[in-house]
């Protein structure tokens, strides 16, 4: 397997540790009309398209329920609009704060730069919000050669594949096979998958995790054994071709010649 691209989402997987800035921005959305979700059930759907996101939210059981005692009548597509409208507003008053970069990101692209790799990127925000993660994290040492956001695509986000077509088109990739994908949500696994190529998950300060670096930090070992283990299993059930606990190890496959085997899944 010659790859030549690896193409790696944004929060959650190289800038923000647990992917915390949208699930604030849902919660918040939410709120305001009085609509109370669980962190785990604003995270569910993480990695679409956030409209998409809010539908998706917005069929939950609990939230129809809530929604039809506080309304009298079930959510509209103006409903969605409208929280679209107020999650946009909170996430950008937090996403320059939220898009610090994850501990390993800038040595492991450099390594995988200076060996000739290209290094892409999709992600579910649009071109407007990466316009604020993108300069936090230029500043900070991490710009990839290429990124592809859903309205590049006609909104055909995740997990359509288009973005990292996108992305193959602008490196001359030949084949899905010099192609590898790294993502931290279950999205982005089918992402990768739709598009034929090899997907990573990355466990670490995931969204599927949903701990921030302190919070994880925090843990003992034991707790991060038993959490590692709980997200790796997702992730394989998911259809991940493999998981890796953080970015360094990608250095191990990419750089040190480990051989890249896809893995069965654990349950």
């Amino acid at each position: 397997m010659s790859v030549k691209t690896i193409i790696f989402d944004w929060a959650g997987t190289t800038v923000d540790f647990g992917c915390v800035a949208p699930v604030i921005a849902f919660k918040k959305a939410f709120d305001e009309k009085e609509i109370t979700l669980s962190l785990d059930e604003i995270r569910e759907p993480m990695g679409k398209l956030k409209r998409e996101h809010i539908k998706i939210l917005l069929d939950l059981p609990s939230v129809q329920e809530q929604w039809l005692e506080a309304y009298q009548q079930l959510p509209q597509d103006k409903d969605t609009e409208e929280i679209y409208e107020r999650f946009e507003a909170f996430l950008f008053e937090d996403l320059a704060e939220y898009s610090k970069l994850k501990p390993e990101t800038v040595e492991v692209v450099q390594q995988l730069q200076s060996h000739g790799i290209n290094i892409g990127s999709t992600t579910g925000y649009t071109s407007e919000m990466m316009e604020v993660v993108t300069e936090a994290a230029q500043k900070a040492g991490y710009k990839p050669d290429f990124l592809a956001t859903p309205d590049m695509v006609g909104n055909l986000g995740r997990p359509y594949p288009y973005m990292i077509y996108q992305n193959m088109k602008h490196f001359n990739n030949l084949s899905v096979t010099e192609v590898v994908k790294v993502g931290d949500t279950v999205a982005d696994i089918q992402e990768g998958k739709n598009a034929g190529v090899f997907t990573i998950a990355v466990v670490e300060g995931s969204s599927e995790m949903g701990l921030s670096l302190e919070e994880y930090t925090d843990l003992s070992a034991a707790e991060k054994v038993k959490l590692v283990k709980k997200v790796t299993d997702r992730f394989y059930q998911a259809g991940a071709d493999l998981c890796i606990l953080n970015l360094t190890e990608l250095l191990d496959y990419f750089i040190h010649d480990k051989e890249l085997v896809r893995q069965s899944a654990l349950v």
